[in-house]
């Protein structure tokens, strides 16, 4: 079960905002985590890497990305509203009237995003629905040169809400997807320390993924590793709540344990040796069939140098891009446990050879 100092850590790693490119606050406070019992490090890219070694056995990587979905200030009018595009994949309902936090120049600017009201639309208007362009952010300025002393062209922005805890074990908050990630590679690897196998375990916090085309950080930092395995740790839809089609998604239910991928990019050895690990520890899981590329960091890790295995965990997710996310802590509890033990199982014979 996770401890009341890893719930700590990541209420204040979910509530430290951190969109793509912008991502180092978040960095830095999951740096600071690390340091209490790995070596960590950081790259030019913003990366951060904790390191447990092991006794001279295979690199394994684990990565989970630190950035979130965010907005970007591109224009600021002659009477202070701002307007913005996104950083990643918003549905623009989900903006509408929102509280903004942007990471101003000398601090936090707070705004509402406004939209023209429904007793002002013309009925074919109330049936359309908003785009990005429809909308702006209100930060109470009266003036494009009273609004340009908080913010600047290029300042960022976040949904401005924080974690809050419902009933069976489940949390609500933006930037889970998926800095949730970034939090279950590092407690994995606090697990693994505690009783640390042959394998070098890295855990990484990678950058950029949300509009990671080319392949963000992970590509960065499987690069650098020279790793011979890698487990992509991402959030997946859950899909026990109405409207979600199991016939097209599977079956992923909050609370059911974590869900491996299969197919497409992943390695069968490194999903075997999660599906093997799981069974065997008695961990509740699912498996998510991918046809297609996963769209998280696994698909950039995996063609990296001479190939490395790579599997993909994913934790199932309510509500994704969205600002109330909701995920188990009990799924991220067994996942951590699953990760530590399957790195366990890695030794100096293993063969990452697919046959």
């Amino acid at each position: 079960m996770l401890s009341d100092s890893s719930f700590v850590f990541l209420k204040r790693l979910l509530d430290t905002p951190g969109p793509s490119s912008f991502e180092a606050a978040p960095a830095r406070v999951w740096r600071a985590e690390a340091a209490s019992f790995a070596e960590v490090r950081a790259d030019v890219v913003g990366n951060s890497f904790a390191t447990v070694e092991g006794q001279g056995g295979p690199t394994i990587l684990l990565a989970g990305h630190i950035d979130e979905i965010g907005i970007i200030v591109t224009w600021v009018d002659d009477k202070g509203f701002v307007y913005f595009e996104p950083i990643g994949g918003w549905d623009p309902q989900v903006l509408v009237a929102q509280r903004i936090r942007f990471l101003g120049r000398h601090g936090d600017v707070f705004g509402v995003i406004g939209k023209k009201p429904i007793h002002l639309m013309k009925p074919d208007e109330r049936e359309k629905a908003s785009k990005i362009t429809d909308l702006w952010v209100d930060i109470g300025a009266s003036s494009q040169a009273e609004a340009l002393e908080h913010l600047a062209i290029g300042d960022a922005g976040v949904i401005d809400s924080q974690l809050i805890e419902l009933p069976n074990r489940k949390i609500v908050s933006r930037s889970i997807d998926d800095r949730i990630g970034a939090f279950v590679v590092l407690e994995a690897l606090r697990r693994y320390a505690a009783n640390p196998g042959v394998a070098r375990v890295v855990a990484a916090a990678t950058t950029q993924e949300e509009i990671g085309y080319a392949g963000g950080g992970a590509r960065v930092a499987a690069q650098s590793l020279e790793a011979h395995m890698a487990i992509a740790v991402d959030v997946t839809f859950a899909t026990d709540h109405p409207g979600m089609k199991k016939e097209e998604l599977g079956e992923h239910n909050i609370g059911g344990g974590p869900v491996l991928t299969r197919g497409s990019v992943v390695s069968p050895v490194a999903f075997g040796l999660l599906r093997d690990t799981a069974e065997r520890l008695k961990i509740p899981y699912s498996v998510h069939a991918a046809g297609r590329l996963t769209s998280t960091d696994a698909d950039a890790i995996h063609l990296t140098r001479h190939g490395v295995a790579t599997a993909l965990l994913s934790i199932p997710n309510r509500y994704m891009h969205s600002p109330n996310e909701m995920v188990s802590l009990d799924d991220l509890d067994k996942a951590a446990d699953l990760i530590a033990e399957t790195c366990r199982q890695v030794t100096r014979e293993t063969d990452f050879t697919a046959r």
